[in-house]
């Protein structure tokens, strides 16, 4: 069995529910959040993929019509060399998912960042606070409905 077909059917043995995001490389699953806490513990202490780093989360935002927004989970399994994304669509009116720090330290700060540029919460984090932008910053800056503000602390915001 290749890479993907054997992820596959260790994901067919979880039980828990998803469904591959057609002609996607690497192979992407979407979860629904509610699932997501287990499906990543399941792939994370499975011995057959074990899926023990946590490479990147990326977020992104469908616009007002789509009315949701993604988070992406890219993992990857070190000793076995395979790579999968996990793709969650929330509301647009109150994003938010749980944060998976307790499985990978490295979701802390890439967490921070989706927050930060998105406004999407990660529930039970440890220190969901900004990251990139300044505390006090208005608004998320990659949300397709951002209004830049015009000035920050009686400075000019130059765009």
């Amino acid at each position: 069995m290749n890479a993907p077909e054997s992820v596959r059917a260790i994901l067919a043995e979880g039980k828990i529910p998803y469904h591959e995001v057609p002609d996607s490389f690497p192979l992407t699953i979407a979860v629904d959040p509610a699932h997501l806490h287990a499906m990543v513990t399941y792939l994370h202490q499975h011995p057959g993929v074990y899926f023990d780093q946590l490479t990147n989360i990326t977020g992104i935002d469908n616009g007002l019509s789509a009315n949701t927004m993604e988070v992406i989970y890219h993992l990857y399994s070190i000793p076995f060399h395979y790579s999968l994304a996990l793709k969650v669509v929330l509301s647009r009116e109150s994003p938010e998912v749980e944060s998976l720090t307790g499985i990978w330290k490295s979701a802390n700060w890439l967490e921070r960042e989706v927050f930060d540029m998105f406004g999407i919460r990660f529930k039970n984090h440890p220190d969901l606070r900004r990251i990139l932008m300044p505390h006090d910053w208005q608004g998320f800056p990659l949300r397709k409905d951002y209004q830049q503000q015009e000035m920050y602390h009686e400075v000019k915001v130059a765009y």
